[in-house]
C-alpha cells in the first residue's frame, strides 16, 4: 500500500491525514500546535495517525506539509536581519515605496508606517547600470562593490538581497554582485531579484525579494529540521511543501524561494474543496476556512480557485502568486469585548490563540471567545478533536457572562448568541470582499465550509449570502491537510515583455510563452516528473495604453497553435476590463507580463461512495441549544453513521472528530454519496449541480 500524509499546522490545532492511495481511505489526527516549534506538533501528529492506521512511519510514501512558518516570521517581526544592494541612486526604494496610505483621506495621521524588512542603515548602493532594453549603460566597479558588501559584512547582516535597476530586462550585474558577496560575505544566503521576481516595478520586485531574503533563514531552518526528524523517526519519504498557489515544491527548493509560501497553509484548503465538491457536482462555489484564529475565503469558479498576483500578509503585500485568499480576524478564539466609551460589542480580530485559548479548554484562559459562545449555547459536544480538548462549560458561561454584564442582557445566552451573530457578519463581509466585488453575486454560487470552527457557522453564512447548498465535505477540521495530501508539483516562470499589440505578432507572442513554458517544465523534469505527465497554464498581463495596472488574463493552450493568438487575448482582456470596471477604451492594447505555470498530475486517488440509506437516520443523543432566541432541544447525530440519501432537519448537531455542523430551524442536511453534507432551507427547490 502506498500512502500520502498531508500535515497543515494551523493558529490552534496542527491537522494530520494520512491518505491511502489505492483505496482511499483516510486516517485523521488533531493535536495542539506548538507556536514556539511547529515541528513538535507536527511530529506529534503523525505520529497519533500513524499509531491509528496501523502502520509504521517508514510505510510513508511521500509528507505533503503545508506551513505557516513563512507568514508568521512575517506577521510577528522573527525575520533575518537583511541587506540590500541597490544601483547607485536607489537607496531608498523601500522608504519612498509608492506613497500609498491605507485609509481615508486623513489616514496619514493616524498610520503608523511600518519599518521596511531592510533597514536604510543596511543598505548600500553599487555603480552598473542596466537599461531598460537590457543593454548595459555603465560598468559595475568591482572594487567600489566589493567595499560595500564590505560594509554590510561587518553591519552583522543574516541575509543579503541584491536588487538592481532594470535588472529584471538582463540579470548579468545581479549575478556578478552575487558572485562576489559569496568571497566577502561568506555563508550569508542571498536572493536575487531577477529570480525570485524577474518582472518590471522596482519597488515591487526589491520589496519581494527582501521579504524572501526576510523569511529564508528561518524556513530554512524550519525545514532542515523538520527533514531530519522525520528521518530520525523512520520516514524517509521526500518532504514537499505547499505552495501560496495550491501546488507543491521540493522542501530543498521551498527554503529557497520562501517569499511563495506566505499563504501555504490557506491555499491548501482551498485545493482540497475543488476535489470535494467536484464529487458532488459543483465547480462554482464560494470557500470558507474558519480556524482558531481568522477565517480565510475565496472564490472558485468553473473548478478552478481564482489566482492573484499579490500576496498579503499584514501589512506586507509582495508581487507573488497566490491563490486569492482573503483573511478576516474571526476565528473560534477571536475575543469578544465591549468598548468603555462605546458600549458595543466587537468581536475580533484579538485571539486566544492556542495559549491559553478559550476559556473552554481550561488551560487559564479567561476571556469570553466565539468557542465559549458555542458551548454556552449548546452547539458543541463535550470534547473536541477525537477527545484532545475536554469542554468546561462553566467557565465558557462565566467568561461569556461578563459581556452580559458589560451591555446588560438577560442572561449568558443572549450574549453568546449576540457574538455568533457579530462574527457571522464579519464573515460575510470576507465573503463578499471576494465575490460582490469581483462582480460576482453570491446566489450564483454554492458556499463549502470546512475548518474547525466553520461548520458550525455555515448554515448562518449560508443564508447571509443566499448561497445554496452549503456543502460541509467529510473531515472539514483537517482538509487543509486533505488538500495538501491531494495536490500537485507545480512549478512557474515569468518575464516582463512591454509590447504594444501593434509591435507584436502572434508568433512573437507564441514562442515568448513556449520558451517559459519549456523553462518550467525543465525544472519539472529535473525533479522526477515526466514530461508528458507535465501540463501547462499560460497568463499574460494586459492593459490599455496609458494605464497604470495590468490586469491578468488566462490564454488557453490550443490558442497558441491556432491564428488569431492577439485577437482572442485582445477580447478576453475586454471582457474582463469591462467585468470589473463597467467601461472599455479605445486605447491601444498592450503586452506586459507573460507568466506560465507547468503543472504535475494530481495523485489518482479512489473514494468508495458512501452505503446507501434504508431508512431515517439514528441521533446518538440529544442537546439542549439556544435558537431562534429560545431554548429547544435538538437531536445529537454522529457523521460516521449517516449514509447517502439521509436527511437531518433542523435544528439539529452533527458530530464527528474534527468538526461540528450546526443545521438551524427551517433548514435540512441531505447526506450525498461523495460523503459531503448539503444544507439548504426545507423549501428550497433543491441543490442543482453548478
Amino acid at each position: 500500500m502506498r500512502y500520502r500524509l498531508g500535515v497543515d499546522v494551523g493558529g490552534t490545532f496542527t491537522d494530520v491525514l494520512l491518505l491511502e492511495e489505492s483505496t482511499g481511505t483516510t486516517y485523521r489526527a488533531k493535536t495542539a500546535s506548538t507556536p514556539s516549534d511547529q515541528s513538535v506538533g507536527v511530529l506529534n501528529g503523525i505520529a497519533k495517525v500513524c499509531d491509528e492506521a496501523g502502520i509504521d512511519p517508514s510505510d510513508v510514501g511521500q509528507v505533503l506539509h503545508g506551513t505557516t512558518v513563512a507568514t508568521n516570521a512575517i506577521l510577528e517581526g522573527r525575520g533575518a536581519r537583511v541587506g540590500l544592494v541597490t544601483t547607485d541612486g536607489f537607496g531608498q526604494v523601500l522608504q519612498i515605496a509608492r506613497s500609498f496610505v491605507p485609509g481615508g483621506l486623513a489616514g496619514w495621521i493616524i498610520w503608523p508606517k511600518p519599518e521596511p524588512l531592510a533597514a536604510l542603515e543596511n543598505t548600500v548602493e553599487v555603480v552598473g547600470r542596466i537599461a531598460a532594453d537590457g543593454s548595459e549603460v555603465t560598468a559595475l566597479d568591482e572594487q567600489q562593490a566589493r567595499a560595500q558588501l564590505r560594509t554590510l559584512a561587518g553591519a552583522g547582516i543574516e541575509a543579503l538581497t541584491v536588487s538592481l535597476i532594470n535588472a529584471y530586462a538582463n540579470d548579468t550585474h545581479e549575478k556578478q554582485v552575487a558572485a562576489w558577496a559569496a568571497e566577502e560575505l561568506p555563508g550569508i544566503p542571498v536572493s536575487l531579484s531577477s529570480h525570485v521576481l524577474p518582472e518590471m516595478r522596482e519597488y515591487e520586485r526589491t520589496l519581494t525579494t527582501v521579504a524572501n531574503s526576510y523569511v529564508q533563514p528561518e524556513v530554512s531552518r524550519y525545514v532542515r529540521n523538520l527533514d531530519t526528524s522525520l528521518q530520525d523517526r523512520g520516514i524517509t519519504a521526500p518532504l514537499s511543501i505547499l505552495r501560496s498557489d495550491g501546488g507543491l515544491v521540493q522542501s530543498a527548493k521551498a527554503a529557497e524561494d520562501p517569499v511563495s509560501l506566505l499563504l501555504s497553509g490557506p491555499a491548501g484548503g482551498v485545493t482540497g474543496v475543488v476535489w470535494f465538491a467536484e464529487q458532488a457536482g459543483y465547480t462554482d462555489f464560494l470557500t470558507f476556512d474558519m480556524g482558531g484564529t481568522s477565517t480565510d475565503v475565496a472564490l472558485v469558479l468553473g473548478g478552478e480557485p481564482r489566482i492573484g498576483r499579490e500576496t498579503k500578509v499584514g501589512d506586507l503585500a509582495v508581487r507573488a502568486t497566490s491563490v486569492d485568499v482573503r483573511t478576516v480576524g474571526a476565528g473560534g478564539g477571536s475575543i469578544a469585548h465591549v468598548p468603555e466609551l462605546t458600549k458595543a460589542l466587537r468581536v475580533g480580530p484579538q485571539s486566544a490563540g492556542a495559549d491559553p485559548g478559550p476559556a473552554a479548554y481550561g488551560n487559564g484562559g479567561t476571556a469570553p471567545t466565539v468557542t465559549d459562545a458555542n458551548v454556552v449555547l449548546g452547539y458543541l459536544p463535550g470534547a473536541l478533536a477525537g477527545g484532545e480538548v475536554a469542554l468546561d462549560v462553566e467557565a465558557s458561561r462565566r467568561a461569556v457572562a461578563t459581556i452580559a454584564d458589560a451591555m446588560g442582557l438577560e442572561s449568558p445566552e443572549a450574549a453568546a448568541s449576540g457574538i455568533v451573530d457579530i462574527v457571522n457578519e464579519n464573515m460575510f463581509g470576507a465573503l463578499r470582499l471576494v465575490s460582490v466585488q469581483q462582480g460576482y453575486d453570491p446566489r450564483d454560487f454554492a458556499l463549502v465550509s470546512f475548518g474547525g470552527a466553520g461548520p458550525l457557522h455555515a448554515n448562518a453564512l449560508g443564508r447571509l449570502t443566499g448561497s445554496w447548498p452549503v456543502i460541509v465535505p467529510p473531515s472539514p477540521g483537517v482538509l487543509c491537510a486533505y488538500g495538501d495530501a491531494t495536490t500537485c508539483v507545480r512549478d512557474e516562470s515569468a518575464r516582463t515583455m512591454i509590447r504594444a499589440f501593434a509591435d507584436l505578432s502572434d508568433d512573437d507572442l507564441s514562442s515568448a510563452l513556449r520558451d517559459l513554458a519549456r523553462t518550467a517544465s525543465d525544472r519539472l523534469s529535473a525533479d522526477g516528473v515526466p514530461t508528458d505527465q507535465q501540463t501547462a497554464k499560460y497568463q499574460v498581463d494586459l492593459r490599455y495604453q496609458g494605464q497604470g495596472f495590468e490586469i491578468p488574463v488566462d490564454l488557453d493552450a490550443d490558442a497558441l497553435d491556432g491564428p488569431g493568438l492577439l485577437t482572442t487575448l485582445g477580447e478576453a482582456f475586454d471582457a474582463e476590463h469591462q467585468r470589473l470596471f463597467s467601461f472599455l477604451l479605445k486605447n491601444e492594447r498592450e503586452v506586459i507580463n507573460l507568466r506560465v505555470t507547468v503543472s504535475g498530475p494530481r495523485p489518482d486517488v479512489t473514494v468508495a461512495p458512501l452505503a446507501e440509506a434504508t431508512g431515517d437516520p439514528e441521533p446518538v443523543s440529544t442537546s439542549e441549544v439556544w435558537m431562534d432566541g429560545a431554548v429547544v432541544t435538538a437531536p445529537v447525530y454522529d457523521r460516521g453513521d449517516l449514509l447517502a440519501g439521509h436527511v437531518v432537519t433542523g435544528p439539529a448537531v452533527i458530530t464527528e472528530m474534527d468538526s461540528t455542523t450546526l443545521v438551524l430551524s427551517g433548514h435540512a442536511a441531505t447526506v450525498h454519496a461523495s460523503g459531503s453534507l448539503l444544507l439548504a432551507p426545507v423549501d428550497h427547490a433543491g441543490p442543482e449541480s453548478r
